[in-house]
């Protein structure tokens, strides 16, 4: 394993890392605002207990990443395969994100929070989300197969179909109007 230089406490403001160099390190109690991290490599990156805000990290490459207790806002994170970085205490949470086609496959990330994100064509399939929240989140076209959603709350989630035959949903929230969500493949019709 090699030893990557810690860097703490920074603020990183209004940066283009597709065209400035991202330095390899071990990031700790860092905000990075205003970046544009758009198909760049941080593969092999640590980052613990930081924070992007209002960031562009569209395909970028995240092999062997490691994000512990890590918080997006307002970032654009379409197309991400967090399913390669590293998952031993992988630990997120997402508030005003779009992340379209990004993966999540296999992944325990039981607790983690979506707060009024885009989740369209995301892949969840076998991925653990116990006791997670999907508060206001559109889910059109997300794959959930084997996906373990066990006091999962998606209550205000939209746009989802999950088969409850093919997933775990013991004691997860639904609202009344996601239940045509987890009846999809019945093709019958719900009315309210």
């Amino acid at each position: 394993m090699i030893n990557l230089p810690l860097i703490e406490d920074k603020d990183f403001d209004k940066i283009d890392f597709s065209q400035t160099q991202f330095e390899q390190a071990e990031y700790e109690n860092c905000q990075f605002m205003n970046c544009n991290f758009s198909s760049v490599d941080i593969s092999g990156n640590i980052f613990v207990d930081c924070q992007f805000e209002n960031c562009n990290l569209t395909t970028a490459k995240i092999a062997n990443t490691t994000f512990r207790n890590v918080v997006f806002k307002s970032c654009k994170l379409l197309g991400l395969h967090f399913d390669e970085c590293t998952k031993f205490l992988l630990s997120f949470d997402f508030e005003d994100c779009q992340l379209n086609l990004s993966s999540f496959y296999q992944l325990d990330i039981k607790n983690t929070s979506f707060e009024n994100c885009n989740l369209q064509e995301v892949d969840f399939t076998e991925t653990n989300l116990t006791n997670a929240f999907l508060n206001n989140c559109n889910l059109l076209g997300a794959m959930f197969e084997n996906t373990i959603l066990e006091k999962a709350d998606l209550s205000t989630a939209k746009g989802f179909s999950i088969d409850p035959e093919n997933n775990r949903i013991k004691k997860a929230k639904f609202s009344k109007g996601g239940l045509q969500g987890l009846l999809y493949k019945y093709k019958i019709e719900v009315i309210n």
